[in-house]
């Protein structure tokens, strides 16, 4: 069944884009599958794309299979639908009774199964950042601010928070001030967590964000993201900077990810 063409399930942020146009760029052919619901659609009308919606998991893998896709990647956010909401059709009815079984396991044993699913379907689920060169976040500091010796020992704590509820596959940002943990990213996001932790600021030594992937998360489909728009947050609510882990993070636009810290005034930093 494997083809030559690139499949896409979108959904939403620049990532999706990112990856469409690495692959146009090497002569690839690329279909889309647009989850339903996501941010303006209209964006990839250009290109081999169908509409549907996130529990027609028969219909996804029929028009995927019709593209000759071989390879397969998800990418962009995507919005937890309630088991209530999701209306599946036969496909995926059969899809959420085996996942069923991992329900209180945590969002990547969820997303393993579905990987699973893909593979038993003769896909080759790939990672963005094997389509994408230059997305993986390097290490040592990348703009014109340091992080200083409280922010240091800050996220040396978030990555030590982050390392502990990883291994219960929680979270995968924190919020440390004067070592103190402030927040932890829950089913809730990244800029909530900055604007929650943001109101808990105290005088003194800023608050950091912490940014990483889990241990043995599942990093074809669920790996951390970051992009220009979260340093204009964490700016607007008064932190000191950006750490994220260096290796276990995908990087949006990073010159334009430095150049916002740098008019910020916030440190970024790959950390390791």
């Amino acid at each position: 069944m494997s083809g030559d063409t690139l499949g896409v399930i979108a959904g939403n942020g620049r990532l999706p884009e990112l990856v469409i146009q690495a692959a146009r760029d090497a002569g690839r052919a690329v279909f889309v599958v647009v989850l339903d619901g996501t941010e303006n659609p209209a964006r990839f009308a250009d290109l081999p794309h169908a509409v549907i919606r996130i529990g027609a998991a028969g219909r996804i893998i029929a028009a995927l299979k019709q593209a000759g896709v071989g390879d397969l990647v998800l990418a962009g956010g995507i919005k937890r639908p309630s088991f209530s909401t999701v209306m599946p059709d036969a496909r995926g009815a059969r899809l959420l009774a085996r996942v069923a079984t991992r329900i209180g396991q945590g969002d990547d044993a969820l997303l393993k199964a579905v990987i699973t699913d893909l593979e038993t379907e003769g896909f080759r689920v790939v990672g963005a950042d094997q389509v994408v060169d230059g997305l993986n976040a390097p290490p040592g500091i990348w703009g014109r601010v340091q992080a200083d010796d409280h922010a240091r020992a800050d996220i040396r704590r978030g990555i030590e928070v982050l390392e502990a509820l990883g291994r219960l596959d929680i979270g995968q940002a924190v919020v440390v001030q004067q070592g103190v943990v402030l927040g932890v990213e829950a089913i809730e996001g990244t800029a909530a967590l900055i604007a929650r932790a943001g109101d808990l600021a105290r005088p003194g030594a800023r608050p950091v964000l912490v940014k990483t992937a889990k241990p043995g998360q599942e990093r074809r489909v669920d790996w951390p993201t970051i992009g220009s728009e979260t340093i204009d947050q964490l700016a607007r609510a008064g932190f000191a900077g950006l750490a994220v882990g260096a290796g276990r993070v995908l990087v949006i636009d990073r010159p334009a990810l430095i150049a916002a810290a740098d008019r910020g005034g916030l440190f970024i930093m790959g950390a390791t």
